[in-house]
């Protein structure tokens, strides 16, 4: 049986999007690439399986307001328009687009109404609840769509109790399907030294990385409390933090930068607060000794999952689901969230540990244990029995 998805990306996470779309088209899936030119790759243009569809356009942010309204609107007209063509009869929902509220009530119905059946991959079950902004109307409209959606998609055990306990959703329509691992992000011969020395890491020193959009809900707070320990214990310790500021964040990040002034840290910190372009990312990833995530509250991250692609250990608190997807002392270390005295001790630990002291070799074995736990024809491949499935019930 012939099968033809749409994929709904939101214009966000091209990442994940072209790894799937990738990957569902090595089965022989024909895949609607519903997106923006931020989430286009040349991966999209070399299979007559995958047609890109560019609804929404150039998302650059440095626009007028009515411009960007304009933009907005113009892409729910076409993609409302799109679901009333002879589109595919599965719309897969990656991501919701601006106005979640009218994706997760108006569009679900609307999609229900022209006969498609739709899924729905949650990456995160609640992430106001996370943000520490969770409403009744927020979660009303969360249950309405996680309801309305003929199944879901998460990536833990734990999260797939979450919905049926948060939502009432049956575990019978939900699946669990690993976080891929990342393969779009650029991955050149250059070695860690050569990485080191781009971006001016001494000789010597010890690199922590802490990596992605700067939000308090990730708990960079707590990491540059623990440096002052850390750093008494190992004096050639050093923290990269590399990202932007996320949107309304930008009180959060200006606590930061004065904590680490009034701590006398500016020497122990490389600040790189900006987007950080595909074909830099490998620089942090091969110049760090570790990636260290010091959240709060979460889901699922993709960012374990990036550094493991480069073989880089991570250390993570104990929040959502990331303990699961770390094997203590092979991929990295797990610490106390919210406790900067035992993140320090973690991080202390992990460069006394063999995995540091062998991470030369260790990074194959990291990358290996990365591609088979989280490959993409895994996820493909569960993807595609729930198609089948669900494409019977329409017959």
């Amino acid at each position: 049986m012939s099968i033809k998805i749409g994929l709904l990306t939101g214009g966000d996470d091209k990442t994940y999007a072209v790894g799937l779309t990738t990957a569902l088209a090595s089965r022989g899936i024909f895949v609607d690439y519903i997106g923006s030119t931020a989430v286009d790759a040349p991966e999209l243009h070399t299979s007559p399986l995958i047609q890109f569809r560019n609804l929404r356009g150039d998302q650059n942010e440095n626009v007028r307001y009515r411009e960007k309204m304009i933009r907005i609107v113009r892409y729910y007209a076409r993609l409302l328009r799109y679901a009333t063509q002879p589109a595919p009869p599965i719309f897969h929902i990656l991501w919701n687009n601006k106005f979640e509220f009218i994706d997760r009530t108006a569009l679900m119905i609307y999609y229900r109404l022209m006969g498609r059946k739709v899924l729905l991959t949650v990456h995160n079950v609640n992430a106001a609840k996370r943000d520490s902004r969770d409403t009744w109307f927020n979660r009303k409209t969360l249950k309405f769509q996680y309801q309305m959606a003929d199944h879901l998609f998460v990536h833990t055990n734990r999260m797939r109790s979450e919905l049926a306990a948060d939502f009432r959703v049956p575990h019978s329509k939900i699946s669990v399907i690993p976080f891929g691992i990342n393969n779009i992000f650029p991955s050149s011969s250059i070695t860690s030294q050569a990485a080191r020395m781009h971006m001016g890491v001494r000789p010597g020193e010890k690199i922590g990385l802490f990596f992605g959009q700067i939000a308090p809900y990730k708990g960079l707070e707590y990491l540059v409390s623990a440096l002052p320990r850390l750093t008494s214990i190992r004096g050639d310790f050093r923290l990269i933090i590399a990202g932007k500021v996320k949107r309304g964040c930008d009180a959060y990040w200006n606590q930061i930068h004065s904590q680490i002034r009034q701590a006398g840290l500016e020497n122990k910190i490389l600040e790189r607060i900006q987007f950080i372009a595909e074909e830099e990312v490998e620089m942090y990833f091969k110049a760090a000794d570790v990636l260290i995530l010091p959240y709060k509250s979460i889901s699922q991250s993709g960012v374990p999952f990036l550094a493991y692609s480069f073989g880089l250990p991570v250390i993570a608190t104990d929040v959502g689901s990331l303990r699961e997807d770390i094997i203590e002392g092979e991929t990295g270390f797990v610490s106390n969230p919210m406790d900067p005295v035992d993140l320090a001790g973690k991080v202390n630990d992990y460069f006394s540990s063999d995995l540091y002291l062998n991470l030369d070799s260790r990074r194959n074995q990291i990358r290996e244990f990365a591609n088979e736990r989280y490959s993409w024809s895994k996820v493909a491949e569960i993807t595609h029995g729930v198609y089948q499935q669900l494409l019977e019930e329409l017959h």
